[in-house]
């Protein structure tokens, strides 16, 4: 099957978007996020696609480098007609001023001028912003090494699913595809005089330097981790795809049962935000324990945020204000991440900042 082909039936089965979906696309410059511009530029010529955009946000860690990078975009998204948003954004220096992680702190930041290029997007097309979608190039090979840096770190519920075709707006239809078919078809559609774009080396995508070193996690599980499983099993990518949709029909299933026990056994302290807390009544430890782990993930993602990382132990700490008969404990107080309070009396679990449990005990 070609890639485009593989990519339409992908966006088909999944509905990650119609013809009439304005779709950013996300374009670093590499060869995976290079193939996702040209195929969307061909499914929207066949009409599968609505209006077109590309994001390429410039993160300055890499100097010219980096520079280079977003001049071959430039240059990509003039071949194939499509506007451009272009965004920079110090993001070693925004790290060291906040103190935070750079990896996590380029992902925010490249997020962020995705929703706003996606707005104007949007705009410009006369829709709203509720029926665009980005489309970010993430293969099946990123999947794969999502499934084994879990499986080496660990994971919590419905995570050996390693990534979902569908996160909001945001939406994955190359997960169904290595790298090496796109690569391939970067050399297919050149060897066919098909209009491409080059880097001053004659290179069809620019290749990030930082990708060939094992330093980084997920440098060593691409170069040392998944190679070696590839020559026990050349089929690797279709068999861990087989595999981890498996996982993630069964994961929906269960989510959508914890997302039913938190509706009608807890309670949010102020329903427009849920940061203020969350009042777990008795009739929610009667639940199983592993949709009473996915239900208190759950709430605990939409307290701290969604790409905060739960932790076990702080879903255990809530769980561990009932008896295993499923009755609160009353009396039980502790402190998790967040610096969110979890207590328990008769009336059930409260989760809460604790600055309000202090100033609820003051009032008491």
């Amino acid at each position: 099957m070609e890639v485009w082909e593989s990519m339409e039936r992908c966006i088909a089965e999944r509905g990650l978007a119609d013809p009439q979906t304005p779709v950013l696309l996300m374009v670093s410059g590499g060869s995976d996020s290079t193939a996702l511009a040209y195929l969307a530029a061909e499914l929207h010529g066949r009409g599968v696609l609505g209006s077109l955009g590309v994001l390429h946000v410039n993160h300055r860690l890499r100097g010219a480098d980096a520079d280079a990078d977003e001049g071959f975009v430039r240059q990509l998204a003039a071949l194939l007609d499509i506007p451009l948003f272009a965004h920079s954004v110090d993001v070693g220096a925004l790290a060291a001023a906040e103190g935070g992680n750079v990896e996590a702190v380029a992902r925010r930041e490249r997020y962020r001028a995705a929703d706003e290029a996606l707005a104007e997007l949007c705009r410009r097309a006369a829709m709203p912003v509720s029926e665009g979608s980005i489309f970010t190039a993430h293969t099946a090979d990123d999947r794969a090494e999502n499934f084994y840096m879990r499986s080496i770190v660990g994971t919590g519920p419905g995570g050996f699913r390693a990534m979902r075709y569908r996160n909001g707006r945001v939406c994955r239809p190359l997960l169904d595809v290595g790298r090496d078919a796109l690569r391939d078809c970067l050399g297919e559609r050149a060897d066919a005089g098909l209009p491409v774009v080059r880097d001053e080396s004659g290179a069809l995508w620019r290749e990030d330097a930082t990708n060939a070193h094992t330093d980084r996690f997920r440098a060593f599980v691409r170069h040392e981790i998944v190679p070696r499983a590839k020559e026990r099993n050349p089929h690797l990518l279709a068999t861990l795809t087989r595999t981890m949709n498996l996982i993630a029909d069964e994961d929906d299933m269960l989510q959508k049962q914890a997302q039913a026990l938190i509706e009608s056994a807890a309670e949010w302290v102020a329903p427009d935000s849920p940061a203020e807390g969350c009042v777990l009544q008795p009739a929610f430890g009667e639940a199983p324990v592993p949709l009473l782990r996915r239900a208190v993930a759950a709430i605990l993602r939409d307290m701290l945020g969604i790409d905060a990382r739960i932790e076990t132990a702080s879903v255990e700490a809530v769980l561990a204000g009932y008896h295993a008969s499923g009755v609160p404990r009353g009396g039980y107080v502790t402190n998790i991440q967040g610096n969110l309070a979890v207590s328990a009396n008769k009336h059930g679990v409260r989760i809460e900042p604790m600055s309000a449990f202090r100033a609820r005990r003051k009032r008491g």
